[in-house]
């Protein structure tokens, strides 16, 4: 979703800067991969089985460095692999793509009248046609299944503006504010999403009618909530809907949303399914006869790093089953088989997401694919499931498995044209043993032609979350193959802290940011180092968000290891944070509670582990990175590590992007973040 706020939006068909962004066509003048190759690939994504689970509809981006913005069009291919044809070649950009009922059209939103609108065309790519004509933005959209009804989403004002209070005063800027979360991840808070749903006549929307009337909640939750929180049952007669109905400081220290079931035609009754329950319950799902809602759940407030649950609820019986309760695993991306027995889901293990199956009958869960890959997800198609499938190495493809084997066919092969061109380093599986005689999971990626008889650099790789998994992701910026392209071996651990290795391996880090997850690092690339091929003389160390914290904390407790730090939205002083962040219920949770809470022995053993109390032992060049609409981490974190670097006497350089928020979205922006990162490493580790 963050994503998309860059693709191209054309909205004046004659405008001159109006350019078809289109697939690059790219001849590469070396095999090694640089920051602009990496933009010149295609990115694949939502894909959308057809009714009749021949073809999947899915889109892929396309961005241009010089033009700094992107464009996505659509493609359907068939699913035994033998037909892609692309549908869309236009500089509007085509977003969240659907079939019809009958297959015979598509929908998808563009903005190409001005505003993001619903438009429909042939499922042959003819016909394109606007359908609505709403006063806002349309941001996600559902047919209902007997095709009367759209449920959309829109934005509906929040908040009072300084206009409001003072009308005479109609250029002023300022924000009069009086509660917590005015701020959330990349903006202020001055309007929410809404669904809303209307009827749908002769593509005209009539009785629009907002389901959270007068209501001050979100939902779909911000900041990364779409249509999958938000559901249509098969009677069309319910909706349901994912929100957390709180707001300000109630709001900022919570994370127990709900699903409420609204009846459409009972003059919109609604009713609250997970009355009671903690944490994140989300993505309702209904099975295809409407007996059941699939939805995923964290089972305690405050806790935004919970295992995800996957719930069912039976509606003829009124009874709701966690079957995952004996699954040390978290369940996500729930799709539900054509006869309602099983749901197909992801999980990650042991730094792989693949693709498992529940039985509902039974309650046993199998796990279909195998291999070193990441899934993001798989939908039932005819004879098969098509899933989204990326690595360490590729990015995402559109993949059919057989659910029976596992057996695996790629169907699109958009980047195969660059990769022929490219050599990519080998990826290995590595388990050292920790300081408390654990074993961890360490990914090593080693650099195109590499020559073991050679010496060659190496990164510690510090991830983020702080519990997000260290599996095959592919990433367009911390991308490990490109780190590698420059003549780096990569040590990544998945350390104390992160899923796909049992609660008890992630839940360690929560109260103990300072402990033993900085001593797995150390672990880590202490045992990689340790081989002929390192030179143990030039290692670096980088990471961001809360691996931007750990290189800020490891700066002052490295003990000489490390050549060159790079921090990037980082936490650097733990008592700004605590008060700076909007989302309160994150650092309760994971600090512990308040540093003025001087009784709490575990809030003020985190706020002793801050970075910012140990720069006294900084001794090394650190490079610091941060955007300014970072409102998770403020930029203020950055600078300050930054200026304490240079009024400790080290060379230090600071990299700020003022319309960047916790990612470096735009083009540009991002193969500046690139330069600037690889010059300072090979300035120190070359």
């Amino acid at each position: 979703m963050a994503a998309a706020a860059l693709l191209s939006s054309c909205g004046n068909k004659q405008d001159a800067s109006c350019v078809n962004i289109g697939k690059s066509n790219a001849k590469l003048d070396s095999d090694l991969m640089t920051p602009e190759v990496l933009w010149q690939m295609g990115r694949v994504s939502d894909i959308q089985v057809s009714p009749d689970g021949q073809e999947v509809l899915y889109g892929v981006s396309y961005y241009s460095v010089p033009e700094n913005k992107g464009n996505r069009d659509l493609f359907v291919a068939s699913c035994d692999g033998s037909q892609v044809r692309q549908l869309t070649q236009t500089p509007q950009s085509e977003q969240s793509a659907t079939w019809s009922a009958d297959g015979k059209k598509i929908y998808f939103l563009s903005a190409a009248s001005g505003s993001m609108q619903l438009w429909e065309m042939t499922a042959e790519g003819k016909g394109r046609r606007q359908l609505t004509h709403y006063d806002k933005d349309i941001e996600a959209y559902a047919f209902s299944p007997d095709g009367q009804r759209l449920l959309f989403v829109a934005q509906v004002k929040y908040g009072q503006t300084a206009q409001d209070l003072y009308p005479d005063l109609d250029k002023a800027s300022g924000r009069v504010i009086n509660d917590l979360m005015y701020k959330h991840w990349d903006e202020w808070v001055e309007s929410i999403p809404h669904p809303f749903v209307a009827d749908f006549k002769e593509g005209k929307l009539e009785n629009i009618h907002d389901l959270l009337e007068g209501e001050p909640y979100e939902s779909p939750m911000k900041p990364f909530g779409g249509i999958e929180q938000l559901a249509w049952s098969p009677d069309s007669k319910v909706v349901a809907y994912t929100c957390r109905k709180k707001t300000g400081l109630d709001y900022a220290v919570s994370t127990n949303s709900d699903i409420y079931l609204c009846y459409v035609e009972e003059d919109f009754r609604t009713e609250n399914l997970t009355q009671g329950m903690g944490g994140y319950d989300t993505n309702p799902l209904f099975s295809h006869s409407g007996r059941y809602i699939a939805f995923s759940s964290m089972a305690r407030d405050g806790y935004e790093s919970d295992k995800n649950r996957l719930m069912v609820y039976d509606s003829e019986t009124k009874s709701m089953t966690d079957y995952t309760a004996s699954f040390d695993q978290e369940a996500s991306s729930l799709a539900w088989s054509a006869d309602d027995s099983r749901i197909y889901f992801t999980s990650v293990w042991h730094g792989r997401t693949h693709v498992y199956e529940l039985s509902l009958a039974s309650g046993d869960i199998r796990q279909i694919t195998q291999g070193v890959y990441d899934f993001d997800n798989a939908l039932p198609a005819a004879d098969c499931l098509v899933g989204l499938r990326h690595s360490m190495s590729r990015p995402n493809e559109v993949v059919r498995i057989d659910p029976a084997s596992g057996e695996m066919t790629v169907i699109t092969h958009e980047n195969d044209d660059i990769f022929a061109q490219l050599a990519t380093g080998r990826v290995e599986e590595r388990w050292v043993e920790t300081t408390d005689h654990k074993q961890m999971l360490v990914w090593v990626i080693y650099p195109p032609h590499f020559d073991p008889a050679k010496k060659y650099p190496a990164l510690l790789f510090c991830e983020g979350g702080p519990q997000s998994p260290v599996s095959q992701f592919w990433s367009y910026r911390w991308n490990f193959q490109l780190m590698a392209a420059q003549g780096y071996i990569i040590v990544a651990p998945n350390r104390r802290g992160l899923p796909g290795f049992g609660q008890e391996w992630l839940e360690q880090i929560s109260g103990d940011y300072g402990g033993q997850n900085m001593k797995d690092y150390l672990s880590a690339i202490d045992a990689v180092s340790a081989e002929p091929y390192v030179d143990e003389d030039h290692l670096g160390c980088v990471g961001a968000s809360y691996g931007g914290f750990s290189v800020y904390w490891l700066a002052g407790n490295h003990d000489k290891r490390f050549k060159a730090f790079i921090a990037h939205s980082g936490i650097f002083n733990l008592e700004q944070q605590y008060v700076e962040t909007e989302g309160m219920w994150f650092v309760n949770w994971d600090l512990g509670g308040a540093y003025w809470d001087k009784g709490n022995a575990v809030a003020q053993r985190s706020f002793a582990n801050s970075p910012h109390r140990f720069v006294d032992k900084w001794d090394t060049p650190i490079l610091c990175i941060h955007g300014e609409k970072d409102f998770r981490i403020l930029a203020s974190q950055g600078m300050a590590a930054f200026d304490a670097a240079k009024l400790r006497g080290l060379d230090a350089q600071l990299l700020v992007f003022p319309d960047e928020n916790h990612w470096i979205l735009k083009p540009q922006n991002a193969i500046l973040w690139q330069r600037t990162y690889f010059a300072w490493l090979d300035k120190y580790l070359k």
